[in-house]
């Protein structure tokens, strides 16, 4: 019966000549912000997004520590250090890092895990150690820290799925074409993430289960959850593997129950089902394997290789009448069982154990190391873009390879840093090779959720309520002085922006211009080592510069009453000059009279910290607590003896906490020596236990 039709509008006939659009449809997960408003599919803009790697710091600890005590000349004699490339650790969102890495590694990755946040409405706090003994403190998470996870959950499972679309993406464009990765999630998303997975790469690989626990979460509802997946697929099918192998169980172990003068063995077949007209269907022992079985046999080895192995004993042959001859296959030959997908001989972390890093999703060495076995060899690149606490780039280095990292998070990074530093010392202490690390600053994140969903994408308006809540005064047309407090001018950073050392200096000049002796600087994230040109810039100026986190309470719904808002950390410092060095091969060499040549360190004198990622209820009485003891809050301080400005801070000398050991000092002991007599510049980093870092630079005269 033909369709029904008016006059205006003719019938459209669907059929093998012009099928129903939807019968042309390939299966696909769809989300919000997939496609444009037009239909299009949204690209990512990967030119927009690209930006310059800033190197902040350069880390060769044992090496650095060599050339301050003016051994330099033993250390490249002993040092198994390899100087093929430098690996990176990298602060800033990662989609952001890995546009910008395109252009120098676009397929040059050979392998790459993520272990993404996939904890819906997780609390991201944690509790971490202070001063020497047992005590701990909350750690909030920080402002940048807290804006990302929001946004990756702000609207649901789409924010989420479009957020790793865009990452997953850019992945693949890193990828080299024998290159793999693996997705860690758990059971809320892995279909979900399993799906993109097979649209961005073309071939899935498997689906692996770890059992992190025998004990797991769970409600009286449903089954306990105690499995975490990882999404292994490749670029090219043409990946590297290496198969892994595992222990035995008691129950294999009683297979190997022969025993002959090479020891212990279990026979297994050299029989597989199905005829052969060739070789291996030859009559051998006077067995016709084809005559054997509803459907014949072959031999699995030619004749001629059965007679070889035979004259070797390798040949097991049955007591029992009718028995087929088996090959011997030794205990001390096996590699041990083959691991297949399912993972349940890898225990989650133990906070006993030496790895334990007390930060919340660490992953065991161990799975990583397995990972990095299979899926790459010796002198491979490895990455990791959710670096958390650094094991995939602490198992890669011990491994022989090439990594790099990156974290949204300040605290991520100095774990990792610290982490390191320690594997560093101890690789070079046993004469194992290591490599030298950097770490870049790529620290901005756009909150545009915020600011879109709150403040109707207005940068004024957010301006406006940072300026209510601090309690300033606004200004009009002030330029960069958007307010005034007192006697102080308050400049407001952008919602998107990070204050750079740039921004400070024009903002200290509109200052002294307008005649004031103090500017507030408030921001969502400072570039790291800001107060560096803060020191200088009141030298030059005569202007004070506050630096001054906007808090993450402004953002909250509903808010009506005052957050704190805490400078960042204050330190001090000096150095010491200890008189005269001992004679070393450095002062020989340098031709500077050893009996004159001083020996610097470094005293810490003051610190203070912001305590801005403190939760609120635990504020009070750790202000007080770090007026009187602020070197308690220090988890990790270092020091450069020969700072340059516009030059990576370099670790000559470094001390910090362990979980094993709480103590800190609080002078230096590196004993620095100057190759040449004058004025030097040092520069102090301190790290305090919420990931936060200052510095202050201190000039000497030898």
């Amino acid at each position: 019966m033909p369709e029904a039709s008016d006059e205006k509008t003719p019938a459209v006939r669907y059929g093998p000549a012009n099928p129903h659009p939807l019968s042309t449809l390939k299966t696909e997960l769809v989300w919000e912000g997939k496609y444009d408003e037009h239909g299009r599919r949204r690209e990512v803009d990967i030119a927009a997004c690209a930006m310059p790697l800033q190197r902040i710091e350069t880390i060769d600890q044992p090496r650095s520590e060599a050339v301050a005590q003016g051994e330099l000349a033993l250390f490249e004699k002993n040092s198994q250090r390899r100087d093929d490339f430098r690996n990176r650790l990298i602060w800033g969102d990662n989609k952001l890092v890995m546009a910008s890495l395109l252009k120098e590694f676009k397929g040059q990755i050979d392998l790459i895990y993520i272990d993404p946040p996939f904890d819906v409405g997780a609390d991201f706090t944690m509790d971490v150690p202070i001063g020497e003994g047992k005590e701990t403190i909350e750690k909030d998470q920080s402002t940048l820290e807290m804006v990302a996870y929001r946004d990756m959950w702000g609207k649901g499972t789409d924010s989420y799925l479009h957020m790793m679309f865009e990452r997953l993406s850019l992945m693949k464009e890193l990828l080299s074409d024998k290159g793999s990765i693996y997705v860690h999630c758990d059971w809320r998303v892995v279909g979900p993430l399993r799906v993109i997975v097979d649209e961005i790469f073309p071939h899935f690989e498997n689906l692996i289960a770890w059992k992190r626990s025998a004990i797991a979460a769970g409600v009286k509802t449903q089954w306990r959850n105690s499995q975490d997946f990882l999404i292994f697929a490749s670029k090219t099918g043409k990946h590297t593997f290496n198969p892994q192998f595992g222990e035995y169980s008691e129950s294999s172990k009683k297979h190997y129950s022969y025993e002959d003068e090479r020891g212990v063995f279990q026979p297994v077949p050299i029989l597989a089902s199905g005829r052969s007209k060739g070789a291996t269907g030859q009559v051998w022992r006077g067995i016709d394997p084809n005559k054997l079985g509803k459907n014949g046999m072959h031999w699995l080895k030619n004749p001629s290789v059965l007679d070889e192995l035979d004259a070797q004993g390798l040949i097991y042959l049955p007591e029992k009448q009718g028995g087929s001859p088996r090959l011997k296959y030794y205990e001390s030959e096996s590699k041990g069982v083959y691991v297949s997908d399912f993972w349940d001989d890898i225990d989650v972390i133990n906070s006993m154990g030496d790895e334990y890093q007390s930060y919340m999703t660490q992953k065991p060495e161990a799975l990583l190391e397995r990972i990095i076995k299979a899926s790459s060899n010796e002198g491979d690149l490895v990455a990791d873009f959710f670096c958390g606490s650094g094991t995939t780039g602490a198992v890669a280095e011990r491994l022989g390879r090439r990594w790099i990292m990156a974290d949204l998070g300040r605290f991520a990074i100095h774990t990792s840093r610290k982490r390191l530093i320690e594997l560093q010392r101890k690789l070079h202490a046993e004469g194992q090779p290591y490599r030298a690390f950097d770490v870049h600053n790529l620290g901005r994140y756009e909150r545009q959720w915020w600011q879109k969903e709150r403040l109707r994408g207005a940068d004024d308006e957010h301006r406006k309520v940072v300026l209510g809540f601090y309690q300033a005064e606004p200004l009009a047309n002030a330029g960069l002085l958007h307010g005034r407090k007192g006697r102080a001018f308050v400049h407001v950073d952008g919602i998107d922006g990070l204050l750079t050392r740039s921004d400070v200096r024009a903002v200290a000049k509109a200052a002294q211009e307008a005649g004031a002796t103090e500017g507030h600087c408030l921001a969502w994230e400072f570039e790291m080592d800001l107060r560096l040109v803060c020191h200088e810039l009141e030298a030059e100026t005569g202007v004070r510069i506050k630096l001054i986190p906007i808090p993450r309470e402004i953002m909250e719904k509903n808010r009506t009453s005052p957050p704190p808002f805490l400078e960042m950390a204050v330190l001090e410092a000096e150095a010491v000059v200890k008189g005269v060095a001992a004679a070393s091969s450095r002062s020989r060499s340098s031709g500077r009279d050893a009996a004159a040549t001083p020996a610097v360190d470094v005293k810490l004198t003051k610190f203070m910290p912001s305590l801005a990622e403190v939760p609120t209820k635990e504020l009070e009485a750790l202000k007080e607590r770090a007026v009187q003891s602020g070197f308690d809050f220090i988890d990790f301080w270092a020091v450069d003896f020969d700072w340059h400005e516009h030059k990576p801070f370099v670790h000559h000398w470094q001390d910090y906490r362990t979980r094993k050991d709480r103590s800190l000092k609080t002078v230096s002991d590196a004993a620095h020596i100057y190759d040449k007599p004058g004025r030097h510049t040092i520069c102090v980093k301190v790290v305090d236990v919420f990931g936060c870092d200052t510095s202050i630079t201190v000039d000497v005269k030898t």
